[in-house]
């Protein structure tokens, strides 16, 4: 954040710095709540929100909304930013603005295609359309070679068929999300969830942190 604060300071024109600036400080704004004590990562609607950093929060925000003013032409970290922007303003995980943040994945898909904003869609579909509508979209991404190994496709995947009460499945893509996942406190945390998948539905938490 040190170097981007000096990098905007020296182009305080530039829309993409501003952008990554904006994002990097509202993602430094929930830190201290994206991982347990015992290591594990926390999802989002379950970190303790009191825990975000909310001068952070108010200067991210306010530096993405006073880019997207001025911008003529948006870049792939001022629309981040803005998805970011409207994750940390809700106070509470449902008063989130899926709506906007759907609208905002599409139009980040337009300005920089790539599978991982088409996987950050599909969650946000799933959210205002309900999980079937997400899943179509995650299934077609299986085909993705870039995609396919990836273990948050598999994740992502798993919390949509918990979402949809397709527990069996849900169990099995957890499986193999841990299995792909690289880092040791994913694949713990993947492991987790599994084993608390039983046949009685729970509430659905989106993993992204």
């Amino acid at each position: 954040m040190r170097l981007t604060r000096l990098l905007h300071r020296l182009l305080p024109d530039n829309g993409e710095v501003a952008g990554l600036l904006a994002l990097m400080l509202l993602t430094e704004a929930r830190r201290d709540a994206r991982t347990g004590d015992d290591g594990l990562p926390v999802p989002l609607p379950q970190q303790d929100r009191s825990r975000w950093d909310q001068s952070l929060i108010a200067e991210g925000a306010a530096l993405i909304t006073e880019t997207l003013s001025r911008t003529r032409q948006l870049g792939p970290y001022q629309i981040q930013a803005a998805i970011a922007a409207v994750h940390d303003e809700a106070r509470r995980v449902e008063d989130t603005d899926w709506p906007q943040i759907l609208a905002l994945y599409e139009l980040l898909e337009q300005v920089a295609p790539n599978p991982m904003a088409t996987l950050g869609r599909s969650v946000a579909v799933a959210m205002v359309h309900g999980p079937d509508a997400g899943l179509d979209i995650v299934t077609r991404l299986e085909t993705d070679d870039r995609m396919a190994c990836h273990h948050r496709l598999h994740s992502v995947r798993a919390h949509l068929l918990e979402m949809a009460g397709r527990r069996q499945e849900a169990r099995a893509s957890y499986r193999t999300a841990a299995r792909y996942a690289t880092s040791l406190p994913e694949r713990r945390y993947l492991d987790a969830q599994t084993a608390k998948i039983t046949d009685t539905p729970t509430p659905f938490g989106l993993r992204s942190t």
